[in-house]
């Protein structure tokens, strides 16, 4: 099989590329002198999740139960469930628990605690909790000086047990240069160590002390109080990530293989048969300095072509058109060209698919990886 001969819309992994992309992260980890913890959400898929991993059974965060349940299967054990918990689903957190998976689960307050700590009461189970902090007003959790934060650790009840806190600088995900991704970095760190630092005067063992985005985790340069990083599309990187400043177009070791289906010459448009569907509705990189559209184009090699972007997508179709001030020679794209499109968001436009075609430096296929899906 090759890049010429397969099916399309295919979901393209470039492995040299992943791989390199994979090494960074794990150095920068070790120059820190912490804990990485990558988090697994990006690929669901354990051909990747393994390389990633620094020991097969972790440690490895994740943003769904399935994640949890599937990689359990392939022997990982030391699992952070990075998202609020939803009391229904503490039967599902037992059941990993009973199957000797070391799963910790996060809230952010007194409400989700006392839950938490019936059901452990009930059930007669320890569940280890993370307290969630927000650190920079991104999303969910308490503020580092949040009055609650020691009425939710006071909530947690025998057998459940607070070990930790952890926040994800979603913030960095809003600036573009190294003089503000550093800045989002510092008070990530600052703002998890002043909660961890309240938590251990009022008497609590904090263990772990964890912070994460990608942005953040690669412009890091002092973690001091700080036990682990996590991380996760760093793994493929995607525009977006080359919009704020953290990788190059070159580093996106993912794409979509396209193939050309139409032309509309009044319009100066090359259709292809990757809509929206194939690559997702997220229009991420819209709200920064470029718009990327809905994608960058490159050949059936994975060179860039400069000028022309996904400007539009419908489900099924996709729409090439030409920057302003660019050309697009239609006759440089007949019907059967075969074409890589470059994501805006590598976690979206991955969850659209359901495996991925592995190619390193050339048109060879070299494997097919499995991905899975659901919550």
């Amino acid at each position: 099989m090759n890049l010429l001969t397969i099916d399309t819309p295919a979901l393209i992994i470039e492995e040299s590329k992943m791989n390199a992309n994979i090494e960074r992260m794990r150095n920068k980890a070790k120059s820190l002198g912490v804990t990485l913890r990558p988090h697994l959400k990006t690929s669901k898929c354990w051909e990747v999740a393994k390389r990633q991993l620094w020991t097969a059974q972790g440690p490895a965060t994740v943003s769904t139960l399935k994640e949890a349940e599937e990689f359990a299967t392939h022997g990982v054990k030391d699992i952070i469930y990075a998202v609020g918990i939803a009391p229904q689903k503490l039967f599902r957190v037992a059941e990993l628990l009973r199957q000797g998976v070391d799963l910790k689960i996060i809230l952010d307050n007194v409400q989700s605690a006392q839950a938490v700590s019936a059901f452990c009461q009930k059930q007669d189970l320890p569940i280890k909790v993370l307290i969630e902090i927000d650190c920079d007003g991104h999303r969910s959790g308490l503020k580092p000086n949040d009055t609650e934060l020691l009425a939710v650790a006071k909530a947690i009840c025998s057998p459940a047990r607070l070990v930790g806190v952890l926040t994800h600088a979603g913030g960095s995900y809003d600036v573009n240069t190294p003089e503000a991704l550093s800045q989002r970095a510092t008070g990530e760190r600052d703002g998890i160590c002043t909660a961890a630092k309240r938590l251990r005067e009022a008497g609590y063992d904090i263990e772990i002390v964890s912070v994460g985005s990608t942005p953040t985790a690669l412009s890091d340069t002092d973690l001091t109080g700080v036990t682990e990083l996590r991380a996760g599309v760093y793994v493929f990187f995607d525009l977006f990530q080359a919009g704020v400043g953290i990788c190059n177009i070159d580093d996106i070791a993912l794409s979509l293989l396209v193939t050309v289906i139409g032309h509309q010459k009044e319009k100066g448009w090359v259709i292809t048969d990757g809509g929206w569907m194939a690559l997702s509705r997220d229009r991420g990189t819209a709200n920064q300095a470029i718009d990327q559209g809905y994608g960058l184009v490159c050949d059936v090699n994975g060179k860039l072509i400069e000028g022309l972007f996904v400007s539009s997508a419908n489900q099924e179709h996709g729409i090439i058109s030409a920057r302003s001030g660019n050309n697009l020679h239609l006759e440089d794209f007949p019907i059967g060209t075969r074409l890589r499109i470059l994501p805006n968001h590598a976690c979206s436009t991955g969850a659209q698919h359901p495996k991925y075609v592995v190619v390193d430096r050339s048109l060879e296929v070299k494997e097919i990886w499995d991905r899975f899906y659901g919550w």
